[in-house]
């Protein structure tokens, strides 16, 4: 289309007026209908497809400027080159380091939830990045999951109440959220081709949940596609995922970007919901060829099929207004704010949400340690000095700092004598290969034990880490229990010091075989730059722990639902894997089938203890498009200040499908001074009763009785009530 330079200077005026706010919708979409008709097609595509490795192309003539996406969830990216996965070698590039969202997950506090999602979406918007890469809420299938410490567990209720607050958290920043991986990406082994196979009954009742939260409740901005396939299309351009679910049924109005190299094919992208492709290996290697860009499927490609009349102009009109929504949402709204580096607030923030989501497992009045005791502490193990924000793959941090287990014990226990040995060394941190440790694991086992048996108590900090085939990207994990041989390390300290505290870091559950003889586990996760402080906390009694575990660690890994079923389940074959479980994952699972896990989800233990009485409902039997509360006292029944979660499970015993024994519907943090009591009610819609009818196909709720588990964790169940559901309810 001819255009005078005057025309050219109007519409950049255009595009960078400030947006309005919250209400500004159809002025947002005013604005793209001037712009739309000025653009010309090679400049539509040019935005449908990267420029670089973590920008795609806006309209320099009409001073639309490009999307610049990071990395997260937890935390800002350092720059990444242009064209390379090398660092930029920035002096300002350095970010907080938040926990990671299993962490997050356990503090069951949608408030902290929200904060966390500001604080990093002030980074974000200082950065002057414009897409936020996460939050991560696939679902907690499998505990050898390389990135299951990215996601917020294993239950769909509490993935989706705590993503919504952080996505709005971010976006109040005038960045997006990129809410990832849609769907079904629930290992790494295959990740790139793995095609899955699961019911519509557990794709939407269990895998789908938190992603539709994020879309109607927390209306987030952007979504990224998964690496792999769904009914034999893979996900970044699956037509029932993007074009029926999501912007059919859920009516998402922002853009759809792949994972990196996550597009296959022209015509499924073109057709299928992508809006922009990042990342392809366009020599189907892992370099580029010259232009490699222009080589993307949604790129040279598309223009082509696009001028010949193979796809119609309306399909590209389409992903254009959508990243012109994005923009106009991010890069082009001059009233969002400026957004702030690494400061005291957002330490602050991470410290909060590292403390409450800390999780003491076990305690045989161990803990808390006695600040104002003389001692000798021996603290034992390579975790306790690691530092944890690099590795881990694309979630891989340059933290402007994180403090250590070891230099936050020495701040809480000024009266200790604070010795560390390493006990055993993992090497450096890798993130697609293995590397063996160049140190003498005998060596480092045997100065560990001495030094264990020389001292008056043994606190041991270990588990995993951010390695290749541990909590990382790209590789799963080969077993369920603890590498590098620290189960004998553990046994050796525990015939000399049976005085002995594990702190456990990582994003996944493990074995314990030494549990019977430690009197107190802490699970303490991946918690950022304020990591040692928070531990040192908990461990002094300065912070009364109250997280929660997300997800259930098994006794063994026979006793996950998803590997009782063999290969075929997890990982697959190497072609195709089926979801042989179904809806019963996690605690569903043991419920039902009466497996005792060695932990239940939402299992997490206090210095002060609590009771829950006087369960109750606000109603015997609730009607059609009703509701009901659920209602209970909360008494700290101990000596000082804690935080107890009041957990309501429901479940149906006489049902015409198979159902879970019982399922999460709703929960509530409370604080309770020593001796307080407070009452606490949920409220409970019964559409949450609905299992999903693949008959119809749609939601039903079940006329009949329902059985209300009130309770503090999954296998802690204080009282049972029933409620009567009058009419059968159906919704397509």
């Amino acid at each position: 289309m001819k255009q005078t330079f005057f025309s050219a200077l109007l519409l950049g005026l255009i595009a960078c007026q400030p947006a309005q706010k919250s209400d500004s919708a159809a002025d947002i979409e005013r604005r793209i209908d001037e712009i739309l008709p000025q653009l010309t097609v090679e400049e539509k595509v040019a935005m449908c497809h990267a420029q670089s490795k973590f920008t795609s192309p806006g309209v320099p003539r009409l001073g639309i400027p490009e999307l610049a996406m990071s990395d997260g969830p937890h935390g800002v990216r350092a720059e990444i080159l242009w064209d390379d996965w090398g660092t930029a070698g920035w002096t300002n590039d350095s970010c907080t380091a938040f926990p990671a969202l299993t962490a997050l997950a356990s503090t069951f506090n949608p408030e902290l939830a929200h904060a966390y999602g500001v604080a990093i979406g002030e980074e974000a918007r200082y950065r002057r990045k414009d897409v936020l890469l996460g939050p991560g809420v696939n679902i907690y299938r499998t505990p050898l999951n390389g990135r299951n410490f990215e996601y917020m567990g294993e239950d769909p209720l509490l993935a989706a109440t705590m993503c919504v607050p952080y996505i709005q958290g971010v976006q109040s920043n005038g960045v997006a959220a990129c809410v990832k991986h849609y769907a079904l990406n629930n290992q790494e082994i295959d990740r790139g081709h793995i095609n899955v196979e699961v019911s519509d009954r557990a794709l939407y009742e269990i895998y789908l949940p938190a992603f539709d939260a994020a879309v109607r409740e927390g209306k987030v901005w952007s979504i990224m596609g998964a690496y792999n396939q769904y009914r034999g299309q893979h996900c970044c351009h699956n037509k029932r995922l993007l074009v029926d679910i999501l912007k059919g049924d859920w009516q998402f109005d922002g853009a759809v970007i792949t994972d990196w190299g996550g597009a296959h094919n022209t015509d499924e992208a073109a057709f299928n919901g992508l809006d922009i492709e990042m990342g392809t290996h366009t020599d189907g290697l892992t370099s580029n060829t010259a232009s490699a860009y222009d080589s993307y499927y949604l790129a040279q490609p598309f223009l082509e099929k696009i001028k010949s009349g193979e796809i119609p102009m309306s399909v590209l009109d389409d992903k254009v207004r959508r990243i012109l929504r994005l923009m106009m949402r991010t890069s082009l709204d001059r009233e969002k704010p400026f957004g702030a580096l690494v400061n005291e607030a957002h330490s602050a923030t991470a410290l909060s949400v590292a403390r409450e989501g800390i999780v003491l497992l076990k305690n045989d009045s161990f803990l808390p340690l006695d600040p104002e005791t003389e001692m000798t502490i021996a603290v034992i193990g390579e975790n306790a000095v690691r530092p944890m924000a690099p590795g881990g793959g694309s979630s891989e941090l340059k933290t402007k700092y994180e403090i250590s287990t070891v230099d936050g014990l020495r701040s809480r226990l000024p009266k200790a004598k604070i010795l560390h040995s390493y006990g055993y060394s993992s090497g450096p941190s890798v993130y697609d290969h293995e590397i063996e440790p160049k140190e003498n694991q005998d060596s480092l086992r045997r100065a560990a034990v001495s030094l264990a048996k020389s001292a008056d108590m043994v606190i041991y900090v270990g588990g995993l880490n951010k390695n290749h085939r541990q909590d990382c990207e790209n590789g799963d994990r080969k077993h369920l229990e603890l590498p590098f041989g620290q189960n004998r390390l553990l046994d050796e300290i525990l015939a000399v010091n049976p005085k002995t505290a594990v702190v456990l870091i990582s994003g996944n559950a493990v074995t314990m075989p030494w549990i019977e003889r430690v009197p107190a586990i802490v699970q303490a996760w991946y918690l950022g730059s304020e990591a040692g402080n928070a531990i040192a906390d908990v461990l002094s009694g300065a912070v009364n722990p109250s997280g929660k575990l997300p997800f259930t660690f098994p006794v063994s890994l026979a006793d996950n639902a998803a590997h009782s079923f063999g290969p075929a389940s997890v990982p697959g074959d190497g072609v195709k894997q089926e979801y042989m479980e179904d809806i019963l994952v996690g605690y569903r699972w043991h419920d039902t089938k009466q497996i005792a896990p060695l932990f239940a989800f939402g299992h997490g233990l206090s210095y002060t203890t609590f009771e829950v009485d006087g369960a109750k409902t606000s109603a015997s039997t609730a009607p059609f498009g009703g509701e009901f509360s659920v209602s209970a006292t909360v008494k700290n029944t101990g000596n000082r200040e804690g935080a107890e979660v009041l957990q309501v499970y429901v479940g149906k015993k006489e049902s015409k499908v198979v159902r879970a024994l019982k399922e999460l519907k709703g929960f509530k943090k409370v604080g309770l001074a020593a001796g307080e009591s407070k009452s606490v009610s949920i409220t409970i819609p019964v559409s949450k009763l609905a299992f999903y009818n693949e008959e119809i196909p749609g939601w039903e709720v079940e006329k009949g009785t329902y059985t209300i588990y009130v309770g503090t964790a999954a296998d802690n169940i204080a009282a049972e009530l029933e409620i009567e559901i009058t009419d059968l309810i159906r919704e397509k």
